[in-house]
């Protein structure tokens, strides 16, 4: 049950985050999504498609981890896993999040005449 605590609580920090950038960038139409290795923009979406990208792949990647640790008993040994991997997961996707707003504000300031 602390699993589905871990996931919810990861999600909705997410979200959270999300809300507050779009409040951050809110006079963007379009916010860049990927980045060639020279710092080049090579593809933008509109802020609020962007935004809302971390959100709908936090809640389809920890819900997936969830359901299948509810429903599928792990392996012997390594019960005490399950836990960790989805504290684990959350922590990477916000660090993904926070990775991504942070070149979208740099981008935007080296444009920014």
């Amino acid at each position: 049950m602390s699993i589905v605590v871990v996931s919810v609580i990861s999600v909705l920090v997410i979200c959270a985050l999300a809300y507050r950038a779009d409040a951050s960038f809110h006079s963007e139409d379009r916010l860049p999504m990927q980045w060639w290795v020279t710092g080049e923009v090579t593809w933008s979406a509109p802020r609020r498609l962007a935004l809302a990208f971390m959100p709908a792949l936090a809640i389809v990647s920890l819900g997936f981890i969830t359901i299948m640790a509810l429903n599928v008993p792990a392996r012997p040994g390594q019960e005490g896993l399950v836990l960790p991997t989805a504290i684990g997961m959350g922590a990477v996707l916000v660090a993904v999040q926070l990775l991504h707003f942070w070149l979208i504000a740099r981008t935007l300031h080296r444009q920014i005449p």
